[in-house]
């Protein structure tokens, strides 16, 4: 890189990759600030102007100059959080919204606080040791340390960031990845409700029609919380007997937010019983003239989790998550006998997901195996026999 310094005018000119970049850092005389200008082509090759206003010395308003012309050419050597800007930049039109949002807290919260005084290149393995330790001596307001499964998250989310600079801005090797894993993947136990227990749960339900007739699809339709809270009556078709899954709910920022569902997969259509298109009908009858495409279950996460403590307690069934629904939808599918593939297309997985997840619930066909394979060995050893 050449740099060409005219100090009279405060205007520097650097080549790089034969573009040439403009630049200046001034006194805003009215402010009593400092700000840069500059001019550069972007990665089409079309002129752009930056400027940036508010620094409070000529220091300042240099060094953001040059993690700017870092950023733009993809130099290593550039601020670990400028390169956490980069890289949320790149990966955000790529995210839906809730997904960037929690990413975003664990940088600003988890690892950008303790990487901030450092370059990109600069962080080693023994950094990312210490940053662990540090994770790992935690405690919350309860005296308690992060649970293994969030440790391991936090883990995730910093390899990702060295991943990224690794694949596409030529850092040689991922630090993270050398110091080793923190905390465990693996998640709670999977809980589920037997037919019995859920009927036994709902019963007691119907004193809150809007708690009834949630529940009822959650278990009988296996949808997952968001999927349900964004649901329209424009999504019921009763006279197929169908129900169109396209839509997630979130709130985010105090705000509703209607998003893609979480995969493609998960755009679906699913058969549903006739009690429960009885039930829906009157469900929609319950409300005062719902528009096609408006929410019929303006409830929230917490208040679901709230009546499933409640209905829970009063029915005396044991205790679990609103998610858990889903996976009791899959049992019960497993106990009548259908195929992994059609479980698979009615949840919205991958036909792989749902042999992994729920292999333990499949009745175990180790035994016929066995005998199979018994006889196949003895319809050998017969023929052999009857050709001497």
């Amino acid at each position: 890189m050449m740099i060409i310094c005219d100090t009279c005018v405060g205007i520097h000119i650097r080549i790089y990759n034969k573009e040439v970049l403009v630049m200046s850092a001034s006194k805003d005389t009215k402010r009593g600030t400092w700000k840069v200008y500059i001019r550069y082509k972007d990665w089409q090759g079309v002129g752009q102007v930056h400027t940036k206003r508010g620094f409070a010395t000529k220091r300042e308003a240099l060094e953001y100059e040059r993690e700017f012309l870092l950023k733009k050419s993809k130099d290593v050597n550039m601020g670990f959080p400028q390169f956490v800007e980069v890289y949320m930049e790149d990966m955000k039109p790529r995210l839906k919204l809730n997904t960037f949002l929690t990413k975003k807290h664990i940088m600003e919260t988890k690892i950008i606080p303790y990487f901030e005084k450092k370059s990109l290149a600069e962080i080693t393995a023994t950094d990312v040791i210490q940053w662990q330790n540090q994770l790992l001596s935690m405690r919350d307001e309860n005296g308690m340390p992060y649970a293994q499964t969030y440790l391991r998250t936090i883990q995730n989310q910093l390899s990702a960031i060295f991943n990224h600079a690794c694949l596409f801005y030529v850092l040689t090797a991922n630090p993270s990845k050398q110091a080793g894993k923190m905390g465990k993947a693996k998640g709670k136990e999977m809980l589920f409700w037997t037919k019995e227990e859920y009927l036994q749960f709902s019963e007691v339900m119907k004193d809150k029609p809007v708690s009834y007739y949630a529940f009822e699809i959650l278990y009988w339709c296996g949808l997952r919380m968001g999927e349900l809270l964004a649901l329209t009556p424009a999504d019921f078709n009763f006279e197929t007997h169908t129900l169109r899954i396209n839509k997630s709910y979130q709130r985010l920022h105090r705000e509703d937010v209607i998003t893609p569902p979480k995969t493609l997969k998960s755009n679906r259509t699913i058969k549903i019983p006739q009690f429960l298109c009885d039930e829906m009908q009157d469900y929609l009858k319950m409300l005062y003239e719902p528009k096609e495409d408006e929410r019929i279950f303006t409830i929230s996460k917490s208040y679901l989790h709230h009546e499933m403590n409640r209905g829970s307690k009063v029915s005396g069934v044991k205790r679990i998550r609103v998610h858990d629904l889903r996976h009791s939808h899959v049992s019960l599918l497993i106990n009548m006998g259908f195929t992994v593939l059609a479980i698979a297309d009615r949840m919205g997985h991958e036909s792989i997901d749902i042999t992994y997840r729920y292999a333990h619930l499949f009745p175990s066909e180790q035994t016929q195996m066995a005998e199979q394979l018994d006889i196949e060995r003895m319809e050998k050893s017969n023929g052999e026999k009857s050709g001497q």
